[in-house]
């Protein structure tokens, strides 16, 4: 894999580098390759989280390694307009993610079987146990309520509930109208409340658009 320049370090952007924003720091990357190392100490962790949550830790090493590898080899494509690279780092790593599509299902079909949950330290043992048995209950429903969604709808949900992208952004990640993320995400979250007896584990607790959304037309 193609080591990229800097990574790891805290390069030298001039007085206000830590402070310039993604589209600057990208822009300065062209001609100091190093400077792209402030995006990867801004995000590897982030996109390593959501990695892992898909594909399980082992497989997130490599998938935040190629994410930024793929980044920095297109950098001079990125569009200085937007001046948030979150949307189009999280839009790769969800298409490396699309090429284990049958990883991912073997990994939630498994979750579904066996879901582990380390209890708390200090809780009385019954509730240890009671909470450990609720927790692997709740992640095993979910589990196997996510392996049974679209790829397509599976991606938006998950962009929005773990990479915590709203619309606008998601539908940037994914190149898609944000009608069409709506659209996705309204029935992606449909199935999961019938999957799991009217409840809704990815949604917060505040969240109303998937009761209020209309029907748009998903064109992907």
């Amino acid at each position: 894999m193609t080591a990229l320049p800097g990574i790891g370090t805290r390069p030298h952007l001039g007085p206000s580098g830590d402070d310039a924003s993604d589209a600057t720091v990208v822009e300065r990357s062209w001609d100091d390759p190093d400077a792209f190392a402030v995006l990867f100490n801004r995000y590897a962790d982030d996109i390593h989280r959501y990695a892992a949550r898909r594909l399980g830790t082992e497989a997130a090493d490599d998938l935040m390694a190629e994410t930024f590898v793929i980044a920095f080899q297109q950098r001079r494509r990125y569009d200085l307009s937007r001046p948030h690279a979150r949307p189009w780092l999280y839009g790769i790593v969800t298409n490396l993610v699309g090429q284990h599509r049958r990883a991912e299902a073997r990994r939630l079909k498994a979750l579904a079987r066996v879901a582990g949950a380390s209890p708390a330290e200090g809780e009385a043992l019954e509730d240890r146990v009671a909470a450990k048995v609720s927790a692997e209950n709740s992640r095993a429903q979910l589990a196997g309520a996510l392996a049974g969604l679209p790829a397509r709808h599976r991606d938006v949900l998950l962009l929005v509930a773990w990479g915590d992208l709203d619309y606008t952004e998601a539908a940037e990640a994914l190149g898609v109208p944000v009608g069409t993320v709506r659209s996705r995400l309204h029935r992606a979250r449909a199935r999961l409340r019938q999957a799991l007896g009217g409840s809704d584990p990815t949604a917060p607790h505040e969240e109303t658009e998937a009761t209020e959304e209309t029907e748009e037309t998903d064109r992907g």
